[in-house]
C-alpha cells in the first residue's frame, strides 16, 4: 500500500508513477490520497518545473478500484470522491504544467486523470473510455474534464456509450496531443517535458493561472484580465531581464 504511488526527479522534472500493476492502477483510496499528497509537495517545494504522470505495468489506469467501490458505504465512497476531487484540484492548481503519458488503457477516472492534466501523450495502442455506465455508474466526475477538452457532443457519446475510443480518435478529439509508437512513449513525454522545463517556474506557473482563469470568461473580459496581467507581468525584474538578454543576442 505504501508504494502505490511511486515518486523521483530528474533533474528539473518530476515523475509520477501509478504503482498497482497487478490492479491495472485501479484508483484506490489509499492510491489517490498518496497522489494527492504527492502533487502538493511537489507544488509546494517547487524543485521540478514540470510534472509528469504514468501508470506501471500494462496500462496507465482502468479507473477507480470498484471493489472498493462496492464494498463502501456512504461516508466511505463520498471520502473516495471527495480525493479524487482533490488529485483534480491539486493538478489544476499546481505552478508546474502536467503531462499524462498514457499507455494501454485509461478508463472512467483514469480517462479523467488524463483529461485532467494540462498535456497528454499516448502511445499508439491506448484506448480511452468514459466506461462507467456499463456498470450502471455514470462517469459524473470525469465527464467534467473530459468535456473540457473535447467537443460537447463528443463526450456525450462517450459518456452515454462507454465505448472506447483509439489514440487517434483521442488526438483528433482534443483528449490527448500527441501519438506516438509505444517503444518511443517514455523517450517523447520526456521531450515534450525538457522543451517546457526550458522556461522559469514562476513564467509556467503564471501562464498556467491565466491560461485556465481567461477560459471561464467571455471573450471581452479575457482580453481585459490578459491586457492587465501582461501589463503588471511586463513590469517585472525577471521579464526585463529576460528581454535585455534576448535583444542582445541579435
Amino acid at each position: 500500500m505504501e508504494n502505490e504511488v511511486i515518486y523521483e526527479e530528474r533533474e528539473d522534472i518530476g515523475v509520477i508513477t501509478l504503482n498497482r500493476p497487478e490492479k491495472r492502477n485501479a484508483l484506490s483510496k489509499s492510491m489517490l490520497s498518496q497522489l494527492a499528497e504527492i502533487l502538493r509537495k511537489v507544488a509546494e517545494e517547487r524543485r521540478v518545473k514540470v510534472v509528469i504522470i504514468k501508470g506501471a505495468g500494462k496500462c496507465f489506469s482502468s479507473g477507480h478500484d470498484l471493489k472498493e467501490v462496492l464494498n463502501s458505504d456512504l461516508h466511505e465512497a463520498e471520502e473516495t470522491f471527495e480525493i479524487i476531487k482533490e488529485v483534480m484540484m491539486a493538478i489544476r492548481e499546481a505552478p508546474q504544467p502536467v503531462i499524462a503519458q498514457v499507455h494501454g488503457y485509461a478508463l472512467a477516472a483514469g480517462c479523467q486523470l488524463v483529461a485532467a492534466c494540462d498535456l497528454a501523450v499516448a502511445s499508439e495502442e491506448t484506448k480511452f473510455a468514459l466506461s462507467g455506465i456499463n456498470v450502471g455508474l455514470f462517469c459524473f466526475t470525469p465527464t467534467v474534464f473530459v468535456s473540457r477538452n473535447i467537443s460537447a457532443k463528443r463526450a456525450f457519446e462517450m459518456a452515454f456509450t462507454g465505448d472506447m475510443i483509439t489514440a487517434q480518435e483521442a488526438l483528433e478529439w482534443g483528449l490527448v496531443n500527441k501519438v506516438v509508437p509505444k517503444e518511443k512513449l517514455e523517450e517523447e513525454t520526456m521531450a515534450l517535458a525538457k522543451r517546457l522545463a526550458r522556461h522559469s517556474l514562476s513564467v509556467l506557473e503564471n501562464g498556467k493561472k491565466f491560461f485556465y482563469r481567461q477560459l471561464d470568461l467571455d471573450w471581452e473580459n479575457a482580453l481585459e484580465y490578459a491586457t492587465k496581467t501582461i501589463t503588471l507581468w511586463s513590469q517585472t525584474e525577471e521579464v526585463k531581464k529576460g528581454i535585455t538578454a534576448f535583444l542582445g543576442r541579435k
